[in-house]
């Protein structure tokens, strides 16, 4: 029983993680319809970003927040230069302006820094609590603070100020949010600045973790995928719940099932994706299109 419990407190650990990015995911696609291909990528240059200025001596903190600040400002510059100009387009065309950024960002990372792996400290203390043959690392509980944390102030943007609730109403609906007074394009530069400072956290959780290379967010990008998915492409909440769900199951999957293991536990977020869309495509906490005939 306590292994159990053991695997579980690990599978909530790497969802906190994946739910990080999946709520990125979620953010652009609220305000946008976009599924954003690149989110991953992003996240991983702003690591590099923030390993950059803490290669330069300045502390982990100050570092983390100057990288959130420059990965807000680049995420509303990809709408304004990228994003804006296709607006309205076909799905198929934001699908390749989105596979394209993924392509051009991974290209850049390598260029500018190389794609030899360099290790990123973790925030976090070593050590772990303690209980009834269980132990909770530090940096687990960190993990899960951070991304309760980052749910919480997003809560709170959207529930209680003008600029969130006004995001709100441009998600809701865009037209009518223009006819009284908000300024959607604005607003959706703002929608892909919060999703690019969300994703930045979660490349810097994940990069402890991994080793800091270009390619290390493409596995991360999948069970993000899998947690919007499961949780709902248009729900935060949904975000962050299914990431834990898919976290956990990861982890049980690949310890208790045998022939999964820790080759094929990639096949588990896949599975999860190809079970909702089959099952329930809107997730657990999305809303289901209704059209009128």
């Amino acid at each position: 029983m306590a292994d159990f419990v053991q695997q579980f407190v690990g599978g909530l650990g790497a969802g906190a993680i994946y739910a990080s990015l999946a709520l990125a995911l979620v953010l652009i696609y609220q305000f946008t319809g976009i599924v954003n291909f690149a989110q991953g990528e992003l996240a991983m240059f702003s690591t590099y970003i923030a390993w950059t200025f803490l290669d330069a001596g300045l502390p982990f903190w100050l570092a983390l927040v100057l990288t959130l600040a420059i990965s807000f400002v680049g995420g509303m510059l990809i709408e304004r230069v990228i994003i804006r100009p296709v607006e309205g387009a076909p799905e198929l065309t934001l699908v390749i302006v989105t596979v394209g950024l993924f392509i051009f960002v991974n290209a850049a990372a390598g260029w500018i820094w190389t794609f030899l792996i360099k290790d990123f400290p973790n925030p976090f203390p070593g050590g772990a609590l303690r209980a009834g043959g269980v132990s909770l690392s530090y940096s687990t509980l960190g993990v899960l603070a951070v991304v309760g944390g980052v749910m919480g102030l997003l809560y709170l943007l959207f529930r209680y100020t003008k600029v969130g609730l006004g995001m709100r109403a441009v998600a809701t609906n865009p037209d009518s949010a223009r006819l009284v007074g908000i300024r959607v394009g604005w607003t959706l530069a703002l929608g892909w600045g919060l999703a690019s400072l969300v994703g930045a956290v979660s490349g810097v959780l994940v990069a402890p973790l991994l080793f800091l290379e270009p390619n290390m967010m493409g596995g991360v990008l999948i069970y993000a995928f899998a947690a919007a998915t499961l949780g709902g492409f248009d729900s935060p909440l949904g975000a962050v719940v299914g990431g834990l769900i898919v976290g956990v199951a990861e982890t049980l999957a690949g310890s208790y099932v045998d022939f999964i293991g820790s080759d094929l536990k990639i096949g588990v977020p896949l599975a999860i994706i190809l079970g909702v869309l089959l099952l329930r495509p809107q997730g657990l906490f999305g809303r289901a299109a209704v059209e009128r005939a």
